[in-house]
């Protein structure tokens, strides 16, 4: 259930998103009773699914992961790469693994290539194949991972909005709408929400030039901690946001 897109990948491109994964998501993987992982649309080359496995085997070592693609030929390249714990099928958001649920399911630079009216049966899809409590990470990111932004959604829906950027990688954190997820690019407009917590975010961003001198990270902390303290429904703290991430309540950004 899908289309065939592009395909492109390169080493590394998805630490971020995966770097959510063993850290905010780490105790999803840990009561896990059957700890599988999916890597939907892994694309021309699994690079990015092996690094999955590597890194998620750092939170629980017992990690499973299946790569899907809806490209037989590209199923079939990556399928040297079988190992214990790593297999490949052909597949879509049907998320083809037989009896066994997923506990998480990345999806990247995925849905940004299909028309936006099907992104919401596309999710609801791939989140009925979830075990209990499962997530599926809808995300876009450029071409060597440094700005990037997903989308955490159970079977009760998209729960939560996350930007992740290299600090010293942009002018203003609205660099990053150019990598919205395929719900929220077109909605980066005056009276949109995703819009008005872009434009919050340069303001806050903006307000902390004075801290420059002490590096980007350090003002990025202190962006954070203003659009908090305005009210914005800011998760996590401190210990992620010097990684260059923010996480805010779906409600926050989602369509009006």
């Amino acid at each position: 259930m899908g289309s065939i897109t592009r395909g492109t990948t390169n080493p590394n491109r998805l630490r971020r998103a995966d770097r959510y994964l063993t850290g905010v998501l780490a105790p999803l993987l840990r009561r896990a009773q059957d700890p599988l992982l999916v890597d939907l649309g892994f694309g021309a080359a699994p690079v990015t699914t092996v690094e999955l496995l590597q890194r998620a085997r750092t939170a629980r070592p017992d990690v499973t992961l299946v790569g899907v693609e809806i490209d037989p030929q590209r199923v079939d390249a990556a399928r040297v790469h079988t190992r214990p714990g790593l297999e490949f099928r052909r597949g879509g958001f049907e998320i083809p693994t037989g009896p066994r649920r997923p506990v998480f399911v990345r999806a990247f630079n995925v849905l940004r290539q299909y028309p936006v009216e099907e992104v919401p049966c596309a999710w609801e899809l791939a989140c009925s194949r979830l075990a209990p409590g499962g997530v599926l990470m809808d995300g876009t990111c450029d071409e060597i991972g440094r700005l990037a932004t997903w989308i955490c959604v159970t079977g009760e829906g998209p729960q939560t909005f996350t930007v992740s950027m290299r600090p010293g990688s942009y002018a203003l954190p609205s660099d990053v709408a150019a990598r919205l997820p395929k719900v929220l690019i077109h909605r980066n407009v005056a009276g949109e929400p995703v819009h008005e917590f872009l434009v919050a975010l340069d303001r806050a961003w903006s307000a902390n030039a004075a801290l420059s001198p002490f590096g980007p990270r350090r003002r990025w902390i202190a962006a954070c901690q203003d659009l908090k303290a305005g009210g914005w429904p800011v998760l996590h703290g401190p210990r992620r946001w010097r990684l260059g991430e923010l996480t805010v309540s779906w409600d926050a950004v989602a369509p009006s």
